[in-house]
């Protein structure tokens, strides 16, 4: 996920010296989140528990755990936004000398003319991330910087982009769409739309996109745009397979939903009630889980994605889910933080599967409740999460860049390792089904025809705000709700290798639409052509086609800077220390495959060829370039004489160590 806005960081206190210098600083309070305002008049609002203070040019919010620091920093009239930033580094740390990686100009929002991006080259074993933004208002200047540890700003990323997100000029109103009529998507408005998609496709390099409307019950648009493949003329159409990824959430929450009318679940209930070999981390945090709380985002438990992405094997199955999840204890309190887990979804989806067919194989059981209670009474003919069906069918193949930004197919054995964890994020549908998913949303439950699906009340319980993601945005269970502009979006994005996607219900206009793109670079066109549509809606002011452009350009830009810190092939003096193979207990083998001067690093399912990157502090790590995932880290050390590979997410540090065979 990024955050065009700016950061991204790991650990290094700023020295607060610096800071005092500008005036006396006051004591720390604690902070509940609401607007501030800087003494300049720069407005924002203030993250839950974050620790303010604040002299006449600086505002420093700092996170609990006094780790990871945000500076917003009055410079005034500067010549660019980057002159800007240096001059703000000068003020909170004049020793401040640290290369940028890329600098990027960002679609200017919330009332500023110009807005522009940095981010800073750190080293794998800081763990770190360091960033600033600059906002121009007239000739004046605000600039964030942060600095930080990369795992509480993975944790505490919702307050950390609500803060930047909020960052706002004086006298600035927010733009917003309550209390307005909807226009109708009339066959303009619609052209309107996908003219705008055909113009992100074309500037992302986008193969194909599938894409959905609907409005008052009418599907006013179903189709496709581009190939299936790239140099074949199949085209996209409305009945074209996609992975749908993560939007698989929300149909498992509604089958949920069904199972709880039956009274077979209670939303409320402890999870080892319904399924008592569940475990998570200790005893009591397990007897604390309720069924909701598996796909609320607020429970604490941190993402642990490399466990599956790196790890699933051919032999790897449904119960595997459980298996991680005993060994995960949260990292945050209950309610406190937005902190997604694929596990969690995935252990929901199983256990209501199971409670509906108690018989069958827990993965059987899922796929049976899904197609019953969801993909049959919808009419989702051709959703399927059949992997081999799905390739045999009208489907779209998935694309990515690799580090030259050359376009190329991925091998779909990366999109495999969900399979076993498929109630998070590994069902194939199409724009035809998915539309009809939306309007379930659209109408809380009732079918086309009258009949009821879900109660309203189970169905509406999904979109319950269980914890922030935003200043105005909420995630519910498997689901979003988005008032940033006065109304509701109900929606969830998903992503996989190649494949990137988004949905939503507007329930004040009656609207809802679906996307479904097959690039890596997909990702990029989902949030401008939400906010392009609600500017049709509503009439808003035009600035989809800025955020559309700038993303093209600046996505273009951080494969480039990523590039010139690369050494392709990989350091043979590096390579040559490498062993054969590695294991680790959570992450499983990784062999290291050597191809004349070129490395790959072969994981469960899936290889990529290495680069070696020379890191800040002289040593030289590994990163994968296969186009499907560029920039996973491993940095080679040793243990007791032997060699190891570490790599990390956010929270966790992975170490290979070198396997039985290899020794």
């Amino acid at each position: 996920m990024k955050h065009a806005f700016l950061l991204l960081v790991v650990i290094s206190l700023i020295s607060p010296s610096a800071v005092v210098a500008q005036g006396a600083s006051p004591a720390p309070v604690v902070l509940s989140a609401d607007t501030k305002e800087t003494f300049s008049g720069v407005t924002f609002t203030a993250p839950k528990d974050w620790s303010m203070q604040q002299t006449a040019t600086i505002t420093i919010l700092t996170a609990p755990g006094n780790d990871t620091r945000l500076f917003i920093v009055h410079i005034g009239a500067a010549t660019d936004g980057k002159a800007a930033v240096a001059s703000a580094w000068k003020v909170v740390d004049p020793s401040f000398d640290r290369k940028i990686l890329a600098a990027e100009s960002v679609a200017p929002i919330n009332g500023w003319d110009e807005h522009v991006s940095l981010g800073y080259v750190t080293g794998p074993e800081e763990h770190r991330v360091i960033a600033a933004g600059a906002y121009r208002k007239d000739t004046s200047w605000t600039v964030a910087l942060i600095d930080g540890s990369t795992s509480t700003v993975e944790k505490r990323g919702s307050a950390v982009g609500m803060l930047t997100a909020t960052l706002q000029p004086e006298g600035y109103v927010q733009e917003t769409f309550a209390g307005r009529a909807a226009n109708r998507l009339t066959p303009q408005r619609v052209n309107e739309l996908v003219d705008f998609v055909k113009t992100g496709m074309q500037e992302l390099h986008v193969p194909g996109v599938g894409l959905a409307l609907i409005d008052h019950g009418k599907v006013v648009y179903e189709g496709g745009l581009g190939v299936r493949t790239l140099g074949k003329p199949a085209p996209v159409d409305k009945n074209t397979l996609f992975m749908i990824a993560s939007n698989t959430k929300g149909m498992t929450t509604l089958m949920l939903a069904r199972v709880v009318d039956q009274g077979k679940l209670q939303w409320n209930e402890p999870v080892v009630k319904a399924y008592p070999s569940f475990r998570l981390g200790s005893p009591a945090t397990t007897a604390k889980v309720r069924i909701e709380d598996l796909v609320c985002a607020c429970t604490g438990v941190p993402r642990k994605d490399f466990d599956w992405i790196l790890g699933t094997t051919a032999q790897t199955g449904p119960q595997d889910t459980f298996t991680m999840l005993a060994n995960t204890e949260p990292t945050s309190k209950y309610g406190e933080l937005f902190q997604y887990s694929n596990t969690m979804a995935s252990a929901a989806g199983y256990i209501a599967g199971h409670t509906e067919y108690p018989n069958l194989p827990i993965g059987d059981a899922y796929d049976k409740a899904m197609q019953q209670l969801v993909f049959d009474p919808l009419g989702m003919a051709s959703t399927t999460f059949d992997f081999d069906r799905a390739l045999a069918s009208d489907h779209a193949d998935p694309y990515g860049q690799d580090i030259d930004g050359n376009t190329h197919l991925l091998n779909q054995d990366m999109n495999r390792v969900s399979i076993p964890f498929r109630p998070a994020g590994e069902a194939w549908s199409s724009p035809h089904d998915m539309i009809k998913y939306v309007e379930d949303e659209l109408t809380a439950g009732v079918l086309p025809n009258g009949t009821r699906l879900v109660s309203q009340k189970n169905l509406l319980q999904r979109r319950v705000h269980t914890v922030a993601v935003g200043k105005d945005a909420w995630y519910g269970m498997g689901l979003m709700d988005d008032r940033t502009y006065g109304i509701d979006v109900i929606h969830h994005g998903g992503d996989l290798f190649g494949y990137h996607s988004d949905w939503a219900a507007i329930p004040d206009a009656n609207v809802g639409m679906v996307i479904l793109t097959n690039s890596n670079s997909g990702v990029y066109l989902r949030g401008p052509f939400l906010r392009r549509l609600l500017e049709v809606l509503y009439d808003g002011k035009p600035q989809a086609a800025a955020e559309l452009a700038s993303a093209a350009k600046n996505n273009i830009a951080e494969q480039q800077a990523t590039r010139k810190l690369l050494t392709v092939p990989p350091s043979a003096e590096v390579s040559a220390k490498l062993a054969p193979s590695y294991y680790n207990p959570d992450l499983g083998h990784l062999t290291v495959h050597r191809k004349g001067s070129s490395v790959v690093f072969q994981f469960g399912m899936w290889s990529s060829p290495v680069a070696t990157r020379k890191n800040p502090d002289g040593t030289t790590s590994f990163m994968t370039i296969d186009p499907g995932i560029i920039g996973l880290e491993f940095s080679p050390s040793t243990e007791n004489g032997k060699p190891t590979l570490i790599t990390r997410d956010g929270q966790h540090k992975y170490t290979y160590r070198v396997s039985p065979s290899s020794k």
